[in-house]
């Protein structure tokens, strides 16, 4: 059998998670302070992607080691991990090296940009960075298994909204400016509706392996529900930003046009056929282009918001 590439095994088709909060929480330290470090964003978006790569793969890891991934029926390429090391156990070392160098390349880009921004940011940039490198690998390793205790939502949720987007505004200088705090929680709610909706695909596999999210421990109807709540969320979201940003802030219903052209043919299906694996994984797949569309119009949004203001 051929052995995968590296993008597969680092499920490099959602690296979008990670970078739309980096790019955009960078472009608004900019809007706030008129000025933008090239090298420092680069920093970060280096740290960004290398924690988010180590993520992906150790998930697959434990998902593998502790028996989800190999009941699960229902892969696809909107849920259920890459599969990698069930068509190629003999990858493990090369999976957990990837895993590995990821909180390197994470570690190293710390390093490098802590002398380059103000010393009293020093304690917030590094325990940002402690705190994405514990979520990377314990959201399925033992001893703390976050997915598998029910904390799985709030830690992708904050990991790719909050703390992505305050590491961004940090390397720019900019810590808990109110303008920041308005923007953190939309990305890491469409990132979260992606895990959502793939929980309701692998319902069956992640009960069997004891993976007690929302979906296992509420049921699906219970989940669809939720998952409408999240992506309502973003939409009052961007509402804030259009209401309260200063200037002319019609970008930033920019980023909407998915949720009148994409998402209600994701919600129908999800909130009809919740208890349908088949039926949701078509959902899922509409769910992921309107989290990858709202991501690269939010980056749009920010960049036609800068150059009106």
């Amino acid at each position: 059998m051929q052995n995968p590439g590296i993008a597969k095994m680092v499920r490099a088709q959602f690296l979008s998670s990670i970078i739309a909060p980096i790019v955009a929480g960078t472009l608004l330290a900019y809007s706030i302070n008129g000025h933008l470090d090239l090298l420092q964003f680069i920093i970060v978006l280096f740290i960004g992607i290398g924690l988010h790569v180590a993520t992906n793969v150790y998930n697959d890891i434990y998902d593998t080691i502790q028996g989800t991934d190999k009941v699960n029926v229902h892969r696809n390429e909107s849920s259920g991990g890459s599969g990698v090391l069930l068509d190629n156990p003999e990858l493990m070392g090369k999976m957990y090296f990837l895993a590995r160098m990821g909180l390197v390349m994470a570690l190293v880009g710390t390093i490098a940009l802590t002398p380059l921004i103000d010393r009293e940011l020093w304690p917030l940039l590094w325990g940002l960075f402690l705190l994405s490198a514990f979520f990377s690998k314990y959201y399925t390793a033992p001893p703390f298994k976050l997915a598998y205790r029910g904390w799985g939502e709030v830690s992708v949720w904050f990991a790719f909204g909050p703390m992505a987007v305050l590491i961004a505004t940090v390397g720019q200088g900019i810590d808990f400016h109110p303008m920041v705090l308005m923007l953190m929680p939309a990305t890491g709610l469409s990132t979260s509706s992606i895990l959502l909706a793939g929980q309701m695909i692998d319902l069956d596999a992640d009960r069997a392996g004891g993976k007690h999210g929302v979906a296992s421990r509420m049921g699906t109807g219970f989940t669809s529900v939720v998952y409408l709540l999240v992506q309502l969320g973003i939409v009052a979201n961007m509402l804030v930003l259009f209401f309260y940003y200063p200037g002319s802030s019609w970008p930033f219903l920019l980023p909407l046009i998915p949720y009148v052209f994409i998402f209600p043919k994701a919600a129908s299906i999800i909130l009809k056929g919740h208890d349908d694996p088949d039926k949701v994984k078509v959902g899922a797949k509409f769910t992921v282009l309107t989290h990858v569309a709202f991501s690269l119009l939010l980056i749009i949004g920010f960049v036609i918001y800068l150059v009106l203001n």
